[in-house]
């Protein structure tokens, strides 16, 4: 099972900063996820600064396999009180889920997580901790077993209590509004990615917002536990010349879906399997050479230059219209990403007075898989063949 993980975001009206943070891992080689999402005291720098702080203190914690529930409570212990409002300067909502479905879910003072199974609302129980330091904190403590297709949503309270004092939701949205409107997403689209679903709920919020302006930051973080999306793409001539026929196949039978990244690379599937490459000038966009079709590939584009352009997008999260830019999406829209990289030295990308390891294709793929894992949570292998 795969714990499919998003947040998304809006900042309050005429603020430059969010006063939410955001922060998650995941640890492939223990099937495991951590995320949390905190709330700073009002907005702006101030309470980005204090969600920031907040967010990254109990993900270090939970980084270094400390127990949640004890790092939550320092945490809850340990943030300062606002003078003025005589409230906690942040609250937070943690999740430590493995891919069995085990999870330990904390919460101090955000709204009550949201658990969906089957188009009904879960109600768990939960263990209450209340602070020794102050009398008005306590943390809630779920112990659950996620199965596939749950869905979590944790939120802030902007979300919650938009559009409170309005003549349609005098006391806000409230939780059980923002229930409605995920059911109802759901009943249309079942499989809709925690990406796709955080997004759209952000938008509906600032829809039923007064002129669609936010008095508060609003957050939606949404877990999809469902089968992984698997992919292969394959970069570079094997070493061996004679394995050739072998990767060929390894390639083509692979069951996920399937990408080509080089004209070499494709050329040899090409000839191993006797499958043509077709080139399509109609889909040549932008300065990149365009992306060519194969009988069973999924995408079949240029290597070295459309890789190191996936990347710079794959950092900066702006693209322009072309064939890395549907490299890009191809990889995003996957869980477990596997990349084929050929180890044939490229005369073309390829300094002799300089090691093996510093070849351009190979270092590229490194840094791809390393965003890859950290900025988007996937699961990334990488064999060098």
């Amino acid at each position: 099972m795969f714990i499919d993980i998003a947040c998304s975001q809006k900042r309050k009206y005429n603020q430059n900063a969010y006063g939410d943070f955001f922060a998650s891992n995941r640890f492939p080689n223990m099937n495991r996820v951590v995320a949390v999402l905190s709330d700073g005291l009002g907005s702006g720098i101030k309470a980005n600064i204090l969600a920031c702080m907040t967010s990254t203190m109990l993900l270090k914690f939970m980084e270094n396999n400390s127990d949640i529930e004890k790092s939550c409570e320092v945490i809850m212990n340990s943030l300062p009180v606002c003078k003025v409002r005589g409230i906690s300067y942040s609250t937070f909502s943690a999740i430590d889920c493995y891919d069995d479905g085990k999870a330990k879910i904390v919460e101090e003072g955000n709204p009550d997580f949201i658990w969906i199974r089957n188009n009904e609302v879960l109600k768990p129980e939960y263990q209450t901790i209340q602070s020794k330091d102050f009398k008005n904190r306590k943390m809630k403590v779920y112990n659950i077993t996620l199965e596939k297709g749950d869905r979590i949503i944790f939120c802030s309270d902007g979300a919650t209590q938009v559009a409170m004092g309005s003549k349609q939701y005098p006391l806000g949205l409230e939780r059980s509004g923002l229930i409605k409107i995920i059911l109802n997403k759901l009943n249309n689209e079942s499989d809709i990615s925690s990406k796709d679903l955080s997004d759209y709920l952000v938008k509906q919020i600032q829809y039923i917002a007064p002129n669609k302006e936010l008095k508060d930051d609003t957050s939606i973080l949404s877990l999809y536990c469902r089968d992984p999306r698997e992919s292969l793409i394959f970069t570079g001539p094997p070493f061996h010349n004679e394995k050739d026929n072998y990767w060929a196949n390894t390639f083509i039978n692979f069951k996920g879906k399937k990408a080509i990244s080089g004209g070499t690379t494709a050329n040899i599937i090409s000839r191993e399997l006797n499958i043509p490459v077709k080139s399509h000038m109609s889909l040549s966009m932008g300065k990149l050479p365009g992306l060519s079709k194969m009988e069973g590939v999924d995408i079949v584009c240029e290597g070295i230059l459309t890789l190191t352009k996936t990347l710079e997008y794959l950092e900066s999260g702006k693209c322009e219209n072309n064939a890395a830019k549907v490299l890009m999406d191809f990889m995003l829209d996957s869980d477990v990403i596997q990349f084929l990289v050929g180890a044939q030295m490229n005369k073309a990308h390829y300094d002799p007075n300089l090691p093996i390891e510093i070849e351009i294709r190979k270092n590229v793929i490194k840094k791809i898989a390393l965003v890859l894992e950290e900025k988007y949570l996937k699961k990334v292998n990488v064999q060098f063949i």
